[in-house]
């Protein structure tokens, strides 16, 4: 690991170097740039033996708050109560049937502990909103029934990831009872303050609007820190909260997506990507694929039959767009290395199962289950094309 000043700048550099070098590969070869900075942080952690900083962790930790903010703040709440009995099937069981196989193959056939078989039952259970957004944006599905009912159901999933993952490693301390009063406070009272915050302070060069919710997450942190707990439930939830009054404010939303992109999440998905070994990915490329086809498998018993009565031909197309998985298992697979609760092995196999079900099932719902209503919705927006050339969850 890299000590001292110089040698910490010389390893800023290098980064910086990895950051760049992603953003220009994915706009070229049109893979989501969460992807791209994965597989660039394997090759620097094992072909340059780079090793996170600790100024690195912790970007990398806050990047993870961040993203599950706005991947909160990315619900159409209006989408959620339109399509609600849809999006509370489809989402549910696509939650529950992936974490409970995962979770049980893990324990059971694998041997792994029970609090490691958690770990991997959450990190494969999400649905990548990064990805299935960008794809139904391309394909002009947002608009249409499909589109409304897959982005529902992919919210749906991606809170029972963040609330099994904050529910199931609670240790319970006097910590707990100030972290979930002031969590509560922070997603009834920012939005209501919001409009005034923003209409006082908005629109200037200092940017007070993503500083302010900086610091709710920061507090977040701080109070999940103190009750051994951890923020992404409630920072989704504040995300949730917020939506509607960052719709309101698109060019606001626009910078702090800027801003998280640009300076924060690179961190986080450099850094895991770091802590995948090649050794152990060779060593286990059969366990990897097992553990693919469990997760995925799940996805189809599950979603597939609500997706047959619910929206009938795009059943597959559906299923297959449900089964994608990035930001939140990556969170979670982190998360567990960091916590102690997997080993190098466990988390090297879990994340690179979850970067396969970014690319695998979308590949193929494009290529063999594309929906004959693709193309007849309003075009893609400039902020819908920027969010699709980031890929970010």
């Amino acid at each position: 690991m890299h000590g001292g000043s110089i040698l910490d700048l010389e390893f800023a550099l290098e980064v910086a170097v990895l950051v760049l070098l992603a953003s220009m590969l994915s706009r070229e070869l049109g893979v989501s740039i969460a992807i791209v900075e994965i597989l660039l942080g394997m090759a620097g952690g094992n072909l340059l033996d780079l090793e996170p900083t600790s100024w690195m962790l912790f970007l990398a930790s806050f990047a993870s708050i961040v993203l599950t903010f706005l991947a909160g703040v990315e619900v159409d709440v209006g989408i959620l109560r339109s399509k609600f009995k849809e999006s509370v099937a489809i989402g549910g069981i696509s939650f529950l049937l992936p974490f409970l196989g995962a979770w049980l193959f893990t324990y059971w056939v694998l041997d792994w502990t029970s609090d490691a078989s958690k770990i991997a039952g959450v990190a494969l259970s999400t649905t990548s909103l990064a990805v299935v957004y960008a794809v139904l944006v391309e394909t002009g599905l947002t608009n249409t029934t499909t589109g409304k009912v897959i982005m529902a159901a992919t919210f749906v999933t991606d809170f029972g990831t963040a609330a099994a993952l904050s529910i199931l490693f609670i240790s319970p301390t006097l910590w707990l009872i100030p972290f979930v009063v002031v969590s509560a406070l922070l997603i009834v009272g920012l939005p209501l303050l919001q409009p005034w915050f923003f209409g006082r302070y908005g629109n200037r060069v200092t940017e007070p609007e993503i500083k302010w919710v900086f610091v709710a997450l920061f507090l977040l942190m701080y109070l999940g820190d103190k009750a051994e707990s951890h923020a992404v439930l409630p920072a989704f939830l504040l995300g949730l909260a917020m939506s509607t009054s960052f719709a309101k404010y698109r060019t606001e939303q626009q910078r702090l997506r800027v801003v998280a992109f640009a300076l924060l999440t690179p961190f986080f998905f450099l850094k895991a990507g770091m802590s995948i070994s090649f050794s152990s990915l060779t060593a286990n490329a059969g366990l990897i694929g097992v553990l693919f086809g469990v997760k995925v498998a799940a996805k189809i018993a599950g979603v597939y039959p609500f997706a047959r009565r619910y929206l009938g031909q795009d059943a597959w197309y559906t299923t297959l767009l449900m089964s994608t998985g990035l930001t939140f298992g990556t969170i979670s697979t982190t998360y567990g290395l960091n916590a102690g609760i997997i080993d190098q092995d466990q988390f090297s196999i879990l994340l690179t199962v979850v970067i396969l079900t970014a690319v695998v099932p979308t590949l193929i719902a494009q290529r063999f289950c594309q929906p004959p209503l693709a193309g007849i919705a309003v075009a893609p927006s400039v902020q819908d094309q920027e969010l699709m050339a980031e890929g970010g969850d």
